[in-house]
């Protein structure tokens, strides 16, 4: 009886504690609550289903690399469609915006060297870029709100993205990992002059990564079924895009050491051609460690390498052989022609 009394008081306070608390305060405390079990449940999901492979820190080969990804071309135009929101189809920049606007990712600055941060002094505000970009925006009770006819993703047409390429020891493996993204904003200037673009803020991939599996872009324009995640997109590096920067020691964009648009071209293909041949001779020659069969149809010039090398061995292997068998068919041939008898006939 006493037990059943003790709850029912507990009970009876707790009911005068919530009426007593202000409606918007309750409203804003429930928010809050929902917010972090949603985030819970989703922490909770990437501990238990790990899908996103993270680059190891101690790989004994690793390339950075940025590119710049042009929405025009076909590989990359999935991540453009729709303009604006259509039922629950989002194009990627729509897609990130709304996930750094409610909070679920931060987001960092452009710096004026182009290079990212990603520490807790290189955090921007959503409020900031909005204001910088004169982005229209309403605020009630300390949440930001931004229609979708006011999301500029008709003005993203393109992207920044830093690529690491590396070597894994561990199951000797090759990998291309999108490490960081970065919108980019196409805009006219006050007085209609020529197109610019403006970096809006970098996104680590790492943050976005469980976010991504649960958005969807087209892939083809002849079947509009083929769909895709976009964390798949990103993982399969189905996207296209121009090598702009490398780390290296001087710091230097490809645009600061090559004077011509055609010496950037050239530079361009010789990092694609020494990232490719890492790839493929990671094990060694290819032509030499493969059939011929296997390599025929890859690189003719490597198979007519592999088809002369396999001949020398088998003369070498096989000399020993051809000789016996010549030897032994000279011989047979001579006992041949002593046991021949042969009539001459005479003239009469």
């Amino acid at each position: 009886m006493k037990k059943s009394l003790f709850i029912l008081v507990i009970a009876l306070l707790t009911v005068v504690q919530a009426s007593a608390q202000p409606a918007r305060s309750r409203a804003r405390t429930q928010q809050q609550q929902q917010q972090q079990q949603s985030r819970g449940v989703t922490v909770r999901q990437q501990l238990l289903y790990p899908t996103a492979v993270e680059m190891p820190e101690d790989v004994v080969w690793r390339r950075d690399i940025y590119r710049e990804l042009d929405l025009k071309e076909e590989q990359n135009s999935g991540l453009y469609y729709p303009v604006e929101p259509i039922d629950r189809q989002l194009n990627f920049f729509t897609y990130l915006f709304k996930l750094a606007l409610n909070g679920y990712i931060p987001v960092y600055e452009y710096r004026l060297d182009g290079n990212e941060s990603f520490t807790d002094a290189a955090r921007v505000k959503m409020q900031t870029i909005l204001d910088n970009y004169h982005i229209y925006y309403s605020e009630a009770n300390g949440r930001l709100t931004v229609d979708n006819s006011d999301i500029p993703s008709a003005e993203v047409l393109s992207y920044y993205i830093k690529e690491s390429a590396y070597y894994d020891q561990a199951n000797a493996s090759f990998h291309r990992k999108v490490t960081a993204i970065c919108p980019v904003m196409h805009r006219e200037d006050d007085f209609g002059g020529a197109t610019a673009k403006y970096p809006l803020f970098w996104v680590k991939y790492s943050d976005a990564e469980p976010y991504l599996s649960r958005q969807t872009l087209m892939t083809s324009d002849l079947n509009n079924a083929s769909v895709m995640t976009l964390e798949d997109y990103f993982t399969l590096n189905r996207y296209k895009g121009d090598i702009y920067k490398t780390n290296n020691m001087l710091g230097r964009t490809l645009a600061q050491y090559c004077p011509t648009d055609t010496a950037m071209q050239a530079e361009q293909k010789r990092i694609e051609a020494e990232l490719k041949a890492f790839e493929t001779r990671m094990f060694g020659d290819p032509a030499v460690r493969d059939s011929l069969d296997s390599i025929a149809n890859l690189d003719p010039k490597a198979a007519r390498k592999a088809e002369k090398a396999a001949r020398k061995e088998s003369r070498r292997s096989g000399g020993e052989t051809v000789k016996a068998k010549t030897s032994r068919t000279k011989t047979s041939s001579a006992g041949s022609t002593s046991a021949r008898v042969t009539v001459r006939r005479q003239r009469r």
